[in-house]
């Protein structure tokens, strides 16, 4: 018989390989909100059916809704109808708190909640606060906790660690009060600010493709590689947060943080060591290396459109301006593709193009690096028609996996090469099944592993990359397109291949 160390629960190793964490309670400010019933509780529903949390766990939410204890365990259960039954056992033990985040009295009952948790399920005094609330209240929650005590250990075994989501402030100068605001009540090494993008599978796995293979990183380089691409489209428009991306837009809601974090990763120079120092240096020195335009020469290197009337999946879908919640006479941008240039010895020259778009006809996240051609081709012309240069696509959604486009001959007398593909798929390799990017990043939070985690040197670069277009949208120096629903955006984006013998995506 297996005995389990004080804290885990005993049993087979957790299925998605994460080792279960030490004794905690999850805060979750915003509990009643749609982040925490969509995406927080069945991640930890799915930790708990994968073993991967400690029997000495609890769940305490807290928001304005007036919920009771078990109004909120019911919800719990709901946002996860298929779980286990572990998590049906761990659910009936939540906890709730209800009350304003700025009124004192919330962290008084608070602090009440948890000291009964550690007693009668020997948590041990480990806290994560999970800000799932509207950024507005991210200083105020903070403040709170700080004013109660509750942002500091218990003892000197114990942690309390601060997670917060996106938006990370609206531009440079806000994230920087943000951050100001924050560190009043937590230090760096427990603030925990989190991308979803970054617990994703495919997205660690770049570093896996790039720094574990020696065929591939001698090419990954200027000499080789004649330009790179990055993709988010999505096929939803923006469903009932009209209201939200009213105020957040394209360029802030994926392009600041998503595709920032992706770039980081596909570009930067290879780490000394693969922890959260390693890796978080590298990736700040890659951002850093992304120059930073000015307004008028971001203008002529962006391209901003919104969705109209189109139809996706064979089914009619509205405009944004028809949206519940979008101002009819709406500039704010759906889609945005933009032209940047990295200085640094790897890639100096290099074009970077990055485009992300709502209303496309597919879900599709994907990283292509296209090659330079062959400096000769003996079998020209003719020949050689359906030749493309090569590509190396990196497939973070839906269909995780890698392929290598490259020329091949066409069976025959002639001489005829045509360019083909070989694929690699993760689902097909790796059977074991694999933790979603949020259980990955809860676990990590509650173990105290900040590599997946952004440092706020990371979000203060991305930032400074990101407002002069800001800039150049809000001065109407990059004019509105519109493209259909279900197409891939305006027509303008193309320009910026102007030049180029490639169009977006590969042939």
């Amino acid at each position: 018989m297996t005995t389990a160390a004080p804290g885990q629960q005993t049993g087979a190793a957790p299925r998605s390989g994460l080792s279960p964490a030490p004794p905690h309670i999850l805060v979750v400010f915003g509990a009643s909100g749609d982040l925490a019933t969509r995406k927080l509780l069945p991640a930890l529903a799915g930790l708990a059916s994968q073993g991967a949390l400690p029997e000495n766990f609890n769940v305490v939410g807290v928001a304005r809704t007036t919920w009771t204890d078990d109004e909120f365990r019911k919800v719990a259960l709901e946002s996860a109808p298929e779980a286990s039954s572990s998590w049906t056992k761990l659910a009936s033990r939540f906890r709730y708190v209800a009350g304003e985040y700025s009124d004192a009295g919330t962290f008084t009952r608070l602090a009440g909640v948890l000291a009964d948790c550690d007693d009668q399920l020997g948590t041990g005094g480990n806290r994560v606060y999970y800000l799932a609330t509207v950024p507005d209240a991210f200083a105020t929650v903070a403040d709170g906790l700080a004013a109660s005590g509750l942002n500091r250990p218990s003892s000197a075994s114990s942690t309390a660690r601060l997670v917060v989501e996106k938006p990370y402030g609206h531009d440079l100068d806000s994230a920087l009060e943000l951050d100001s605001a924050l560190k009043r009540s937590f230090e760096e090494k427990d603030l925990f600010r989190i991308d979803h993008y970054m617990g994703k599978e495919t997205v660690q796995n770049v570093l896996a493709l790039r720094f574990a293979n020696a065929v591939f990183e001698p090419v990954w380089n200027r000499r080789y590689v004649d330009a790179v691409q990055v993709t988010v489209a999505e096929s939803l428009g923006v469903e009932h947060r009209g209201g939200f991306y009213e105020h957040a837009g394209a360029l802030r809601d994926i392009i600041q943080n998503h595709m920032m974090q992706v770039l980081a990763l596909t570009l930067m120079e290879p780490p000394a060591t693969v922890d959260a120092l390693g890796i978080r240096d590298e990736k700040v020195k890659l951002l850093r290396a992304i120059e930073v335009p000015s307004v008028d020469a971001a203008a002529g290197s962006v391209v901003r459109g919104q969705y109209t009337a189109g139809t996706i999946d064979s089914s009619p879908v509205p405009g944004y301006r028809q949206e519940d919640g979008v101002d009819p006479l709406s500039s704010t941008e759906t889609y945005v593709a933009m032209r940047l240039a990295v200085d640094n010895w790897r890639w100096a020259g290099v074009p970077v193009y990055v485009r992300t778009g709502k209303r496309l006809p597919e879900r599709l996240t994907e990283v292509v690096l296209r090659f330079h051609r062959v400096p000769h081709l003996a079998f020209g012309g003719r020949l050689a028609r359906e030749l493309q240069p090569n590509c190396l696509v990196l497939r973070i959604q839906p269909d995780d996996g890698i392929t290598l486009h490259f020329g091949a001959k066409i069976p025959g007398e002639a001489f005829r090469v045509r360019t083909v593909k070989m694929e690699f798929s993760y689902a097909e390799a790796f059977q074991d099944p694999r933790a979603d990017a949020y259980e990955r990043l809860l676990h990590d939070a509650m173990v105290g592993d900040a590599t997946l985690f952004v440092r706020a040197d990371e979000v203060d670069q991305a930032w400074r990359i990101v407002d002069p277009f800001l800039d150049a949208f809000e001065d109407d120096a990059v004019p509105l397109a519109t493209y259909p629903a279900g197409t891939w955006g305006p027509r303008e984006a193309e320009l910026l291949m102007s030049g180029r013998e490639f169009g977006w995506g590969v042939p």
